[in-house]
Formats: C-alpha cells, structure tokens, sequence
C-alpha cells in the first residue's frame, strides 16, 4: 500500500504533465497553394524583370517632390493614424491577456456605523453586555492565481498575439494603399496637365487652320460651309480643356487629402508638374516567393487563423476544471489604530475549483463555434493567397498591354503629323480638297490626344503593378496615434 507522501508526490507529478501542455489544436502555418520560386506569368521581357522591387518604389521617377508628397502621406494620414490608434487597442488586448499569468491582488478599508457579527460575538467571549450599534472599521488584502493546467492563459494569449500581429499587417496594408494612391494622385494631376498642354496644342492648329480658311472666304476661295466645319472642329477642341483642368485640379485636391492637408492647400512643388512621369527601364517585379512576403494582407490573413486555432484551444479549456489558489488576510477593530493588531486579523488560503462537468453543452458549443470561425480564416487565408496572385497577374498583364498599345500609338501620331503636314501643303497648292485637310487635322488632333491618355494611363498602370506586388510598408515610418484631448484643462493625452 502506498504512502500518503509518496500519492501526494504522484499527484504532483501528474499536476505538472498536465500543466505542461494546453488543450486545442497546436498551430502549423499552412502551406500556400502556389510554388513558393515561380516567375509571374504575365512578366513579359519588355515590361518586367525578376529584379526584387525595391521597398521605395516611388523613387523609381527620380522626382524630390513625389519623394516627399509620399513620406508625408506616411506619417500624417488620417487613415494611417486610425490604424496606428487600432494597434494600440489590440496590443492593450495582449496585455490584457498576458496579465493572466500573474496572481491578481486587491485592497478594501471600510469603516462603517451599526452591529457586526464579529463584534457580538467578541463581546461575548470577553463577557460584556450586548453591545449597542457603534463604528467599526475593516481592511484587507486578496490573492488569487488561476493554476493553468489546461492552458486557458496559454491560448488567451495565443490569440491575443495573433491578432495583434494580423492588426500589425492591417496597418501596413493601408501603408501601400497610402503610397501608391499618392503616387497615383501625382502622376494624374502631371499627365492632366500634359493632356492639358496637348489639347492646347491642338487647339492651335485647328486655329491656324480656321484662320486660314476664314481669310480665303473673303477672297473667294473657300465657301461658308468650309468657315463652319473649322469652326466646329476649334470648338471642339476648346471644350476638351476644362475637363482636362478640372482632373488636374480633383487630383491636387486629392494629393492634399492624401498628406492629411485640406484640398485647397496645394504645394507649388505638386502644381508645377506639367509632363507624366515615366520610367526608362522595364519594371522589377520580383517572384512569387517575394510576393508573398511582401504581401501584408497575405500575412495578415494567416496571423489571424493562427489567433482563431487558439480560440478553439480556448474554447476547449472550457470542459475542464479551473483551479485557483487563493489567499486573503483581513481585520477588523473598533478603532483605526487597532487594524492590523494580530488579535484582530484573519485569514486563509486554499484552492478554489470551478467546473461545470457535466453540463458541458455551453462548452462543447462554444468549440464548434471556433472550430467553425477557424476554418472560415484558413479559407480566407486560401483567397488572400490567390487574390494577391490575381493582383499581381492582372496588374502585370494590363501594363504590358497599354506598353504595346502606347508603342502603336507613338507611331499613328508620327503617320497623322506627316499626313497633316502633306496635306495641308498639297491643299494649299490646290490638289487636295478641303475635306481632306480636316480629315488629316482630325486624324492628328485624336491621335495626340490617344497618345497622352495612353501616357496617363501607362503611369497609372505601373503604380497597380507595385501596388499588386505589395511594396511600400517595409521603411515606412512609425505612426503616433493623434492625442486625446480634454476640453475641462486643455491638455492633450498621448494615445500610446
């Protein structure tokens, strides 16, 4: 038969195994459903390579002002601080969590006016009368540790650092959204102003073609029918103007919103950009591996399934005892310099054992619900993967196609500007008709403006394409969430 000692050191031992290990599932990062090295498919010679991009991307252009419209958009973003104001509140949630793994205290005093129990009954061992109502004061000290045996904190804290972590990747999501719409905002309010500039252009020699005819019909050579088509061809090209200028001026105002200025605060720097930015070489796209890592929605998607396989851990917890030790020391006296004399004080120590065994229905649901919540993450983490694919397949395939597009284009503007000048020179000789010199200025006049938007939207496509490949966030500076204020004194507390 075993000695008492020799159960107690058994029941110890098997108090520590268990103690060693947490209830739940044990998280693996999954694998993602695509080859971890692979080359982009749609990264064709002419327009990419399998340079890694670099994290500053935007430098690219080479342009000071874009440089620094795209640092202040990084520290003064309102939608940068509010992600930066979230991550503080979950990392007050991890430390919530992790404060589990201290014993919790708390303080009580009280003095207060009537009869006590304690009091009567001290009255009566010391053999006095029955006392009357009279003040009596009271304090104390309680300590309680939850023993976790099943791993309750363990995967509280589990959680807690996967979501903040997914809070983290959050954050830097809106850091490349941020970046690239601010590059974005840049490029348009430059290509506005070229298209501006060659509508401008246009317009000045369906003028001098107006002119021209306009001074013929005095002298007989050209009908009235030729004055209005010149006429409206001029106007036509006059109403392209203010839309151009209105773009121009909706991307400023969004490039000031961006830096977390109001719309009317335009730099000289951001309105002096009159040609759309373009890069000389093919863009550095990297691999799929690189993608991945550059790719925070990706990570953010995979920290959060980490946090919800802890949640079932949590959940699982729940069909096991909870055991706390606890401990208290009171006293009472009918005087304040009486608290603390050894003849008043109490106190005691001892485990305490919650357990709802065996109704463990509420337990068992609450399992099946994370278990449920865990799986729709790792499906969400599936999509983040594939979609990032999708971004990067996409982006790539419509930049290659505008940069083929933009090459034909350069050479029907080059065709329409000989043909305009052929033709304006053989119907000044007489051997060409009227028509033909409008069909060749129309021709020229729709060819310029194809070929800026192509510009405009060739830059805006190499902005998607970085946008897709993830870049932006790794230099980016830390935000400080904006102060609280407090309108009674006036000051301002920092959120941190």
């Amino acid at each position: 038969m075993r000695s008492p000692a020799r159960r107690r050191l058994t029941w110890l031992g098997l108090a520590l195994a268990v103690a060693g290990c947490a209830v739940g599932p044990n998280y693996v990062r999954p694998p993602t459903p695509a080859p971890p090295a692979a080359a982009f498919v749609s990264a064709t010679p002419s327009a990419a390579s399998t340079d890694q991009p670099p994290p500053d991307w935007w430098r690219l252009y080479d342009i000071p002002a874009l440089d620094a419209l795209v640092q202040e958009a990084l520290v003064h973003n309102n939608s940068l601080l509010a992600a930066a104001a979230n991550l503080v509140e979950v990392r007050a949630a991890l430390s919530q969590a992790r404060a589990g793994l201290f014993p919790s205290t708390g303080l009580s005093a009280g003095a207060q006016y009537g009869l006590t129990s304690e009091g009567t009954f001290i009255d009566e061992l010391e053999g006095k009368a029955p006392p009357g109502p009279a003040p009596f004061y009271t304090d104390g000290l309680d300590v309680s540790y939850e023993v976790d045996l099943f791993g309750r904190v363990r995967r509280s804290i589990e959680a807690a650092h996967g979501d903040y972590q997914a809070q983290q990747a959050a954050e830097n999501v809106i850091r490349i959204s941020v970046a690239g719409e601010t590059t974005r905002a840049y490029v348009d309010a430059c290509a506005y102003a070229d298209e501006l500039a060659v509508a401008r252009q246009s317009l000045d020699v369906v003028t001098q073609t107006y002119d021209i005819t306009v001074s013929e019909a005095r002298d007989g050579m050209a009908s009235d029918l030729d004055v209005a088509r010149a006429r409206e061809e001029v106007e036509q090209v006059r109403a392209t103007l203010p839309t151009f200028e209105g773009n121009r001026r909706t991307a400023l105002f969004q490039l000031a919103v961006l830096t977390g200025q109001p719309p009317e605060q335009i730099s000289q720097a951001d309105d002096a950009c009159v040609t759309t930015p373009k890069l000389a070489a093919v863009l550095p796209v990297g691999d799929v591996g690189g993608l991945f890592r550059r790719r925070p929605d990706v990570r953010e998607a995979e920290r959060q399934l980490a946090a919800n396989t802890a949640r079932i851990g949590l959940a699982t917890a729940g069909l096991y005892p909870t055991i706390t030790i606890g401990a208290s020391v009171s006293s009472f006296a009918r005087s304040v310099s009486g608290l603390g004399s050894l003849n008043d004080l109490s106190y005691s120590i001892g485990p305490l054992l919650n357990w709802t065994f065996p109704n463990t229905l509420v337990a068992l649901a609450q399992i099946r619900e994370a278990r449920a919540t865990a799986s729709a993450s790792y499906a969400n983490f599936q999509a983040a993967v594939l979609q990032a694919l999708q971004d990067t397949e996409d982006a790539l395939t419509a930049y290659a196609g505008e940069l083929d597009r933009n090459k034909a284009l350069v050479g029907a503007h080059q065709a329409s500007l000989t043909a305009f000048t052929l033709a304006r020179e053989e119907y000044q000789l007489g051997r060409v008709s009227y028509l033909d010199l409008l069909t060749a200025q129309s021709d020229l006049v729709n060819a310029s403006a194809a070929l800026a938007a192509s510009d405009q939207a060739m830059a805006s496509d190499q902005v998607t394409v970085f946008k897709a490949l993830g870049g932006g966030w790794e230099q980016a500076p830390a935000i400080t969430p904006l102060p609280i204020l407090d309108g009674k004194t006036g000051k301002s507390t920092p959120v941190k």
